[in-house]
């Protein structure tokens, strides 16, 4: 493997395309360490602290961001307004037959669904940037002015910040897709997640230093567990059921054309880390509701109204202490892999497909005798794969149940799911990079 990075290095251009990825990732996390103006870091930590907990939105938006937003950065939304943009216009090219359309017509179609995808992130940039002045003014008292000239214009230049941060984040990955290597966008999101391992290991070191005697074999058996975790991760991205195809023979003249045997790729986990995002940002809600509109004190439920017992018991089903949340959380997980892998795949199409090509399944007859072989199929793969992706979100929560002192940990499954998998995606294209120019595979 190092030997097929030295080789990797001594080709001009990759070197080229690793300096340039570099260089963006530096970047990147300069501008996550400017403020900015008008706005207490302090408080924004403190009252990031305090509400960025038990599965809300918030919590789940600092994560994406590699914790950038609560240090109150240009940086702050990161890539979150484009991921939540192309979940969007991805879920509507389904639903919608001009997005179809455009979606049919190849690499132009593919041109514009880009541009539609890149206006629909700067919206949702402007209107994220609007919520979080307005919630740092109002919940976390983080703005310094807040009144008169000086308020609008703290206003204007605070979200401007965020708007301009998360503009310049999309176009440092589309620089990235162009002249880097892998996707750029995924590889922004590797780097702003794993600039957060290294406050992880502190905490498990602090929690050593407080109680050496019981965190000694805890942090040990976390570090094995992380190291199993991402074994099994990659076990499962690499695992795929492959439904074997046999072309009919037919002859043209004198030549003879097909009779060759090869297979349909199915792919376990083909929907990666997308039920998961789904999951947990409808799991946030109740969580987030609560950040506005406060429940009673546990203290005071034998005086209050039925309303506002419901509401308690309501927000305290919906922390990730809950067992209930869990079950749910893993039951959406299940529903949404169900759903993205529905959306994906075709079975009828791929039937008629096969059937236009003389193509067809040993033991199978073309038409809907295939259709339903192949929904079969994808039925027993999507279960897997939502257990697998279950299992992966679970993880954390389940830590948290052992000990409570390990919940600030960032190091949870989904984390560690995406970045294994853009590590993987990274190596795979560098690897067809190699081959083209006649070098041992990467992974070889």
């Amino acid at each position: 493997m190092f030997q097929t990075l030295k080789n990797a290095w001594s080709v001009p251009e990759i070197r080229k395309k690793f300096i340039y990825t570099l260089i963006m990732i530096i970047i990147f996390r300069i501008g996550g360490a400017i403020t900015v103006p008008f706005l207490s870091l302090s408080a924004v930590q403190e009252w990031m602290s305090t509400n960025a907990t038990d599965g809300n939105f918030l919590e789940y938006l600092n994560i994406l961001t590699g914790g950038q937003l609560s240090k109150a950065t240009v940086f702050s939304l990161s890539i979150t307004p484009y991921i939540n943009s192309s979940i969007i216009i991805q879920l509507l090219t389904y639903a919608l037959p001009p997005l179809e359309r455009l979606q049919e017509e190849g690499e132009e179609g593919r041109k514009v669904l880009n541009k539609i995808t890149a206006y629909v992130a700067l919206l949702l940039a402007i209107f994220m940037s609007v919520a979080y002045y307005l919630t740092l003014r109002n919940s976390a008292g983080a703005v310094q002015y807040t009144s008169g000239a000086y308020g609008w214009f703290a206003a204007i230049v605070i979200i401007a910040c965020f708007t301009a941060g998360a503009s310049f984040v999309v176009w440092m990955g589309n620089r990235i897709n162009d002249k880097g290597l892998g996707n750029g966008i995924s590889i922004l999101l590797f780097a702003g997640i794993v600039a957060r391992f290294p406050t992880d290991l502190g905490t498990l070191w602090a929690l050593f230093q407080m109680d050496k005697a019981r965190y000694f074999f805890v942090d040990i058996a976390i570090l094995l567990l992380f190291a199993a975790m991402i074994v099994f991760i990659v076990f499962m991205n690499e695992a795929e059921r492959r439904i074997p195809i046999q072309y009919a023979k037919r002859v043209v003249g004198r030549k003879q054309y097909g009779g060759q045997n090869t297979h349909i790729p199915v792919k376990v986990c083909m929907s990666g880390v997308m039920p998961i995002i789904f999951a947990m940002s409808f799991m946030s809600l109740p969580s987030t509701i609560s950040l506005f509109v406060k429940p009673i004190e546990a203290a005071e439920l034998e005086t209050a109204t039925g309303g506002q017992k419901f509401y308690y018991h309501f927000i305290e089903f919906f922390k990730t202490t809950s067992w209930g949340y869990a079950v749910l959380y893993l039951i959406l997980i299940i529903a949404f892999n169900y759903f993205y892998v529905a959306m994906q795949y075709d079975p009828v199409t791929i039937a008629n497909n096969l059937r236009q090509s003389n193509g067809g399944i040993p033991g199978i007859r073309p038409g809907k005798p295939t259709s339903d072989y192949i929904q079969r199929v994808l039925s027993k793969i999507t279960l897997v794969g939502a257990v697998f992706l279950g299992i992966i979100a679970i993880f954390p929560i389940a830590l948290g149940w052992f000990d409570s002192s390990l919940r600030s940990l960032s190091m949870g499954g989904t984390s560690i799911l995406i970045v294994v998998s853009v590590a993987l995606e990274t190596a795979r294209t560098l690897e067809s990079q190699l081959m083209m120019r006649h070098h041992k595979g990467f992974l070889g």
